[in-house]
């Protein structure tokens, strides 16, 4: 248990995630670079023997639309802000099956994950379901998770962990996800840039500081306790340091961007603390020999700490049953 611990969190969500932000013509490419992007994520996971939770929309597990419309939940959020429901007209937009819109469906890219040994498949929501927004509540949750737990029950699976979409996490929502059979969580940074919040209560000083802190130690390393993580059920497992892509103005500051999250899990593995790292494979779909670059980087210096500390790699679930099961 004292070893330092390192996990990597991805929230898979293709066009659910984006829809009411971005058109598929602004970002499509992004989106179904994801397909390129996942097989390989995991080859580099199984070269550095790294452990994933991939943290899945609900509606990506449906080989049609017919299949996906007749499992929807039994009630549906009323969000204020209309655009945040993908129930009121979206749909129209999607197509019939997998093979004719990769950029909404992911039965296939679902078997390859959990054809590869460690890593696992999370929820990220049934809808990709924001739970701070007004219009939402307890009773649209719980059916909206309950909708998951039954999409995942086609590939034999249980959802056991769980990320909040947009990081609006809401611990009211906790009992219920414990009731339905989840374990951990990804929590936010411990550091008030990073305090959930609705969409229009973000501001632009907030995104500007989270940009500077990828870069910059304004928030510290992120780091957490055995003690802290055993303090909560759902097992809290906040995120220490999201991946960012690679941007092309800000290339020279690229090891700048390296070294935050290195010295991060330095901090981590010298010390017998978690180290949780996170992104979406979305963002990851342009500038793909940049950023697997980039990732490569960050797995080497993995290897470096796992020789030299016993850092070790766990996926979410992996690393909640030690937590809960330490004496």
């Amino acid at each position: 248990m004292k070893n330092g611990k390192f996990v990597v969190s991805l929230d898979f969500e293709l066009m659910w995630g984006v829809r009411d932000q971005l058109s598929l013509q602004e970002y499509g490419t992004n989106i179904l670079g994801v397909h390129q992007v996942i097989p390989k994520l995991l080859k580099a996971f199984e070269i550095h023997k790294i452990r994933a939770t991939f943290s899945t929309v609900g509606f990506l597990f449906f080989e049609n639309k017919s299949d996906l419309l007749n499992n929807l939940p039994s009630k549906l959020p009323q969000y204020s802000t209309k655009s945040l429901s993908p129930y009121l007209g979206y749909f129209d937009m999607v197509g019939t099956d997998a093979v004719t819109d990769p950029a909404h469906y992911a039965p296939g890219l679902i078997r390859q994950i959990l054809s590869n040994t460690g890593q696992e498949i999370g929820s990220h929501t049934f809808s990709h379901y924001y739970c701070l927004e007004e219009g939402q509540n307890i009773n649209t949750f719980e059916a909206d998770l309950r909708s998951a737990q039954k999409a995942a029950k086609k590939f034999n699976l249980e959802l056991t962990s769980l990320v909040f979409p947009r990081n609006q996490f809401n611990s009211e929502y906790l009992n219920i996800c414990r009731e339905l059979g989840i374990i951990t969580i990804r929590g936010n940074e411990h550091f008030w840039l990073y305090n959930g919040r609705r969409g229009n209560k973000e501001t632009t000083l907030r995104r500007g500081l989270r940009l500077m802190d990828a870069y910059v130690n304004l928030s510290g390393h992120n780091c957490y306790s055995d003690e802290f993580l055993k303090s909560t059920f759902p097992v809290d497992i906040p995120a220490s340091r999201f991946l960012r892509p690679y941007l092309k103005k800000l290339a020279f500051l690229e090891k700048f961007r390296l070294q935050r999250i290195k010295s991060g899990m330095t901090h981590a593995a010298k010390n017998g603390l978690t180290y949780h790292l996170w992104w979406h494979p979305h963002n990851f779909g342009i500038n793909q020999d940049q950023n697997f670059r980039f990732l490569d980087n960050v797995l080497e210096h993995y290897r470096s700490l796992h020789l030299n500390h016993q850092f070790q790699s766990y996926n979410m679930s992996e690393l909640a049953k030690i937590i809960i099961n330490a004496k």
